[in-house]
């Protein structure tokens, strides 16, 4: 979550290949991308394949400066790294007993010990912001918290009303909204789920729309690629194409998430 968050953040173009953990085909996906053993990980357009993702944006940050990824003032660009690399290093409990899963939010989530201090941890790091977000503006602090703030939202963890208004923002926000919707796309892992009572997930109420065998689209080419169109979806009782089943797909999850596609339909 945290690299894809970064890259579009920073509105740099990626070709993603999608692998999945736990099964037969993850190391084979991962040869091309050499020496990583784990993801995310980037192939660079230079040859050069970065690993892990707390260098991955520390490079991204390098190579495009005015990105947004860090703050501009270097007092707060100091303690966004500090607070990134206390995510990266940190908070095992609250990641091990409650498995990233953008899918199913569950309530009654039992709340062990070791997971109330990484809680109480994250209220205090989160504290100090004035507005929504850490540093004014979201940036990549934000990204690499989005993965801890989701397993608040999505386990119905306890933490205060300040601590969940920060919570609150993550699931709201477009890009997260994109990446739910892509990882939404896909088939469920089971090993992600847990035997507890289920809810909605909490975030925005999607839209609806639904694929279609329906040619008649009110466009041609498909709204993020520019390519002929050959994969439809109806929304709002009109038709739209896209250039494959993927970009149709991701849409039709969460309309409103993709503006090239709300610009198209609006």
């Amino acid at each position: 979550m945290r690299g894809w968050l970064a890259f579009s953040l920073a509105n740099i173009p990626v070709n993603l290949q999608i692998t999945r953990f736990y099964e037969p085909g993850f190391a084979q996906d991962l040869k091309p991308f050499y020496p990583a053993k784990t993801v995310p990980a980037i192939l660079h357009t230079d040859g050069s394949v970065w690993t892990d993702s707390l260098a991955i944006i520390e490079e991204l940050a390098s190579r495009h400066p005015q990105s947004g990824l860090l703050p501009d003032n270097p007092a707060e660009r100091a303690a966004a790294r500090s607070l990134m690399a206390e995510m990266h290093s940190g908070f095992l409990a609250l990641r091990s007993d409650c498995p990233m899963n953008t899918r199913t939010a569950y309530t009654q989530t039992p709340v062990s010990a070791a997971v109330k201090v990484d809680l109480d941890r994250l209220e205090s790091l989160w504290s100090k912001r004035s507005g929504t977000w850490l540093f004014g503006a979201y940036s990549a602090v934000d990204a690499y918290f989005a993965p801890v703030a989701a397993r608040i939202a999505g386990y119905s963890l306890p933490v205060s009303e300040q601590a969940q208004t920060y919570v609150d923002a993550h699931p709201r926000s477009t890009n997260f909204r994109q990446f739910r919707a892509l990882g939404l796309s896909f088939d469920e892992q089971s090993t992600y789920r847990r035997d507890y009572h289920e809810k909605p997930w909490p975030g925005p109420a999607l839209l609806d729309a639904q694929a279609t065998s329906r040619t008649d689209s009110v466009n041609k080419a498909c709204p993020y690629s520019g390519k002929a169109v050959h994969d439809f979806l109806e929304f709002k009782g009109k038709v739209y194409g896209f250039g494959n089943p993927r970009c149709r797909d991701k849409t039709v999850i969460d309309p409103e998430a993709w503006p090239a596609f709300m610009a198209l339909a609006t």
